[in-house]
């Protein structure tokens, strides 16, 4: 059984300020790591059906420090699936862990029998099929783990993959599609690194209720790799894949760029934005124009999404921000997009006045009752309504067709909430209509304090492979506050 301090290496931790890699650097100059690109599988090319194994590799996170890491067949996170709609894939898993894991198809409209939450388990040794057929617009969607309690130790692991679903609107749009060249994925996350190059997880009570961060950024697996780009328009696909952690993403110059695309598809035009805040389970797509040829690096500012109570006990502090990606202009490589596009894809509103049923969840960060203010599962319990997450309990009952509005509220801190089986709209954050960015379709949804979003119910799920809902801070996941949903 893999435990939480599986990769601890030796007995020496780091504290908060700086991890032992970056220490033992400290002054010196390293050669430039390029950014690892996840490898491309075309389900077409491959007969519509794959098969990948989920274990254990070597991997270097740091240069030169190779430790033992997990991954969807590599030794860390796993391939891009490319998908189509229209058509079917079938995916394959065979779980080589010593433990169970899930495979959840995150931002993937598809039934809750193969949407891979914590009914759909693959035990060691066993092996198990999921048949996808695509039908939503193009998008930047993931994989990763779900078992329940476990979520947060295994993704941490490195556990992660991609999924790009493609329909006729992009090739339309001349965005570019050169992948690994102008179209790259950024799996960005964030690793306590311990002595000889290992990651940390060993989360207390703190970082339970804080969500666990680190002190080094990683990109696609890597510290601080360096990417080569077209003197031209480059589209970033940024997917947040960390546990806990808020990017705030900005260019060391300041530049503008354009979000062309959110969790669920294109927006109807492009944002230009300077900053770019997201969230934990979050994507989006983004235009740079890198013509200039300068070199530029994507930083991330300070994450601030920290308990109130937390702070008032001692506990956390705003998490530093710092380098992720440094990009460097390669004249030699080939410019497909050279223009933005004016407009995008048509979002259509969804009418309020088809709303079916209004219902309230409140985030409970912390359980205060029989005394208790401290203990459960990972050292404190969180819920939804007061319920912490049970997998016998089925929570909400939709109906396939209809539209509900949901009402979500937060006292303590912000949380990513994550709906599986819908994509929604955004009708308000904070009673303010939301940002521009935010206007197309989303399956995530930061709740500072209160939001409200139209959910569309299309696919089915039943008792036995309910729909979840959930914070995506995966420690509060796992510590309870999540729920289930089922759709006839």
């Amino acid at each position: 059984m893999l435990t939480r301090r599986a990769f601890v290496v030796g007995s020496a931790l780091v504290g908060a300020g700086a991890s032992w890699v970056e220490i033992s650097v400290a002054g010196t100059r390293r050669a430039a790591t390029p950014l690892p690109i996840p490898r491309l599988i075309d389900t077409r090319a491959n007969g519509g059906k794959v098969s990948l194994t989920i274990g254990s590799g070597m991997h270097a996170f740091w240069p030169g420090m190779e430790v033992k890491s997990f991954g969807y067949s590599a030794p860390v996170l796993g391939p891009a699936l490319r998908l189509r709609r229209g058509e079917t894939t079938e995916v394959s898993f065979e779980n080589k862990m010593d433990e169970p894991t899930t495979v959840h198809w995150h931002g993937v409209l598809i039934p809750g029998s193969v949407d891979g939450g914590p009914h759909n388990l693959i035990r060691p040794g066993q092996s198990w099929t999921a048949r996808l057929s695509i039908d939503q617009p193009e998008a930047t969607a993931w994989f990763h783990p779900h078992p329940h309690g476990a979520t947060a130790s295994q993704v941490y692991w490195g556990l992660a993959g991609l999924l790009l679903i493609e329909d006729a609107s992009g090739e339309r749009l001349g965005l570019p599609r050169n992948y690994g060249v102008d179209d790259l994925p950024l799996v960005i996350q964030d690793r306590v690194i311990g002595r000889g190059g290992s990651p940390v997880y060993d989360p207390g009570p703190m970082d339970v209720m804080a969500g666990y961060r680190g002190d080094v950024f990683i990109v696609n697996g890597v510290v601080a790799p360096t990417a080569r780009v077209p003197a031209g328009i480059v589209r970033l696909r940024f997917v947040n894949g960390a546990n806990a952690r808020f990017f705030d993403l900005r260019f060391s110059d300041s530049r503008t760029f354009n979000v062309i695309g959110s969790d669920g598809g294109y927006l109807p035009v492009p944002v230009p934005l300077q900053r770019l805040l997201f969230a934990p389970g979050e994507r989006y797509e983004v235009l740079v124009d890198f013509s200039d040829g300068r070199q530029v690096t994507l930083l991330t500012g300070p994450d601030r999404n920290l308990p109130m109570m937390g702070m008032m006990m001692g506990g956390a502090m705003p998490a530093d921000g710092g380098n992720l990606l440094t990009f460097e202009v390669d004249t030699s490589l080939p410019v497909s997009a050279k223009a933005l596009p004016g407009a995008l894809v048509s979002v259509p509103a969804i009418d309020r006045a088809n709303i079916v049923k209004t219902r309230q969840f409140m985030l409970n960060d912390m359980m205060m009752g029989s005394g208790m203010m401290m203990g459960g599962r990972g050292g404190s319990i969180m819920a939804i309504n007061g319920k912490p997450f049970e997998m016998d309990r089925i929570d909400v009952s939709t109906k396939r067709g209809t539209i509900e509005l949901w009402q979500i509220e937060s006292r303590m801190m912000g949380h990513p909430f994550h709906v599986h089986g819908t994509q929604f709209q955004i009708l308000s954050m904070d009673k303010q209509r939301p940002p521009a960015h935010m206007q197309g379709w989303k399956d995530t949804v930061i709740v500072a304090r209160e939001a409200e979003i139209l959910v569309p119910f299309s696919q089915p799920a039943s008792a036995d492979a309910a729909f979840m809902f959930h914070c995506h801070i995966l420690e509060h996941e796992d510590a309870g506050m999540m729920g289930q949903y089922i759709c006839a």
